[in-house]
């Protein structure tokens, strides 16, 4: 995925695929939810993770992470044409990371700087009823309090009829098991590719709808 932090020129509008990742199924989510928007001509994805945060004052993370995506920073939220949440369930929620990083960005909500955005979820549980639906849900709301247009997986993705793992109309899920060490399969590795190439359709019709207000 292109790495826009050296940037030299005009760049395309990009998708920022933001998640946060403990065992890796939700990374490599993203990294197909990153494929299927690189999929579209004249946007790009912009993969960004979050810090993890601990109860213990002293706990610190290093500024660039060991590895995959580097930290986001709220200026690749402002400037994004479309967003992509990621994140494991936490008792049926976002986890905390992903959820810091949304609560510090009141400012562009008060600027109405994500109106009119197309934003998009997905998530991996460790059991298929452990609260995929319900997580995606909560990851929805603050994108609605920041006046985002929310996009699913319509039944039209044939595999969401088919999957017996995850696969919700809320967005992408994966069955990671117990011991997370499922690895994401076809069907779940599929929805992921469409999800991100929606996203990547509607954030270019969306930016030539803003683009054409007077």
């Amino acid at each position: 995925m292109t790495d826009h932090t050296a940037s030299n020129g005009p760049t395309l509008p990009y998708v920022l695929v933001l998640y946060y990742s403990r065992q890796g199924a939700t990374r490599t989510l993203a990294e197909q939810v990153a494929s299927g928007v690189e999929s579209v001509s004249g946007i790009e994805a912009r993969l960004r993770t979050v810090p993890a945060v601990s109860p213990v004052c002293e706990a610190t993370a290093p500024e660039i992470p060991d590895e995959g995506a580097i930290y986001v920073e709220e200026a690749d939220l402002r400037q994004c044409s479309g967003l992509a949440l990621g994140s494991p369930t936490r008792f049926g929620n976002m986890a905390a990371p992903l959820k810091y990083f949304l609560d510090t960005t009141s400012g562009l909500w008060m600027n109405g700087a994500l109106v009119d955005r197309p934003a998009t979820a997905f998530t991996s549980t460790a059991s298929l009823h452990g609260g995929q639906e319900s997580t995606l849900l909560t990851m929805l709301i603050p994108l609605l309090h920041h006046g985002m247009v929310y996009a699913g997986v319509p039944y039209s993705e044939t595999t969401l009829l088919s999957t017996q793992s995850g696969g919700t109309p809320y967005g992408t899920s994966h069955l990671a098991g117990s011991n997370a060490d499922r690895e994401v399969d076809a069907d779940e590795r599929s929805l992921a590719v469409a999800q991100g190439r929606r996203l990547a359709k509607l954030a270019l019709a969306l930016t030539s709808m803003r683009n054409a207000r007077p």
